[in-house]
């Protein structure tokens, strides 16, 4: 096993920077995720760990060798794609025995490592069938399998689960959680998908336009985002953002002013150096409470979700560019039209200023 340690990596293809300035250790046995939307170069950064791509500036060391000029096929890694990319003439035996063979690896150990993989992803029954005869998550199964016997130091999946549906992407996600403690490699896995983000990773890695804007634990990231996009990035129903100026009083607490002049009452301690001064608020929907107090806002119903075992809300708020969503129990009984008492606690505020940079948050 090997950890992976990036310094300084750019990419570019032509005039256009895809990666830039890219610093990340990524340590022994480690899962870890690379998330952010289409475009942001998560998948170029890992194709470059894989030498798929060839570095434009820095180095890339996977354990202690520098690997910026050695061929994927010495670097110790295994990737696995979102498409299967299996032989459709060959039984599920001979498609992961495949790499092995072209290695010249004697026929007893392939049939070892094969049958021993096999085993772990619990295909070992389906060996002499083709590929036309497996399903989607057995299909991923054998392409991971393939990785598995080449015994790499590093496995990287892009997008591994996109193809699934719904139901069996949940299934495959804890085989991917039970394969990572069995195996203790260290694994790279990119998605587009935060639910496998955060139910998968060790830590997560968040980049935008070819940057890395924050890593850490998936409960760190959520708990103290560094800035406005993380905020939003990660959460479902994403976080509300309500733009104005704070206005405090002389106890700390105070309110939002939005543009229309309306006053969100921010019901505790701000920031002191948002005062007056253009800033968010980000509240996440669970964090709001649907309850009549002195500090409540009234905000008229414009479309209600009933999800079974919670309901999403989304309301108005005069001056605010977008809906206010409320995740509220699953037997709330609400409707478009009604208006609705919200409130919500200090500590469950959080504050960007005007360039999108997280504040601390008030203590709980």
């Amino acid at each position: 096993m090997a950890g992976v340690k990036l310094a300084n990596v750019q990419k570019s293809f032509a005039d256009v920077r895809v990666l830039k300035d890219i610093n990340l250790e990524i340590n022994d046995g480690e899962f870890v995720v690379f998330v952010g939307p289409s475009g942001c170069g998560k998948s170029t950064l890992l194709r470059t760990i894989a030498g798929l791509e060839e570095i434009t500036a820095g180095t890339l060391h996977v354990g202690d060798k520098l690997v910026n000029d050695v061929p994927p096929s010495d670097r110790g890694i295994a990737m696995v794609f979102q498409s299967y990319a299996l032989y459709p003439h060959m039984n599920l035996f001979d498609n992961m025995a495949f790499g092995l063979q072209l290695a010249k690896v004697p026929k007893d150990e392939i049939s070892r490592l094969v049958h021993s993989a096999a085993k772990t992803l619990n295909i070992d029954h389906l060996l002499d069938r083709k590929p036309k005869a497996l399903s989607g998550g057995q299909r991923q199964r054998v392409a991971i399998g393939r990785a598995i016997v080449r015994k790499p130091e590093v496995f990287l999946f892009d997008e591994p689960l996109s193809n699934l549906d719904a139901e069996l992407r949940v299934r495959m996600r804890y085989e991917f959680a039970k394969l990572h403690d069995e195996l203790k490699t260290t694994m790279i896995y990119v998605t587009h998908d935060q639910v496998e983000a955060m139910t998968l990773a060790d830590r997560i890695v968040v980049l935008r336009d070819g940057r890395i804007e924050q890593v850490g634990s998936p409960q760190e990231l959520y708990d103290h985002p560094a800035n406005e996009f993380v905020a939003g990035f990660l959460g479902s129903p994403r976080m509300n953002f309500l733009e104005g100026t704070l206005v405090s009083n002389a106890n700390g607490a105070g309110s939002l002013k939005l543009k229309s002049g309306a006053e969100i009452p921010t019901n505790g301690n701000t920031p002191a150096q948002l005062t007056n001064a253009q800033c968010k608020l980000g509240l996440r929907p669970e964090n709001i409470a649907i309850e009549n107090n002195a500090n409540s806002l009234l905000a008229p119903i414009k479309f209600v979700e009933s999800l079974g075992s919670q309901t999403q809300i989304y309301c108005e708020i005069p001056g605010a560019s977008e809906l206010l969503t409320v995740v509220a129990p699953g037997n709330t009984k609400v409707k478009a039209g009604d208006s609705l008492p919200l409130s919500f606690a200090a500590k469950d505020c959080y504050w960007f200023d005007a360039a999108g940079k997280a504040l601390p948050r008030v203590a709980a």
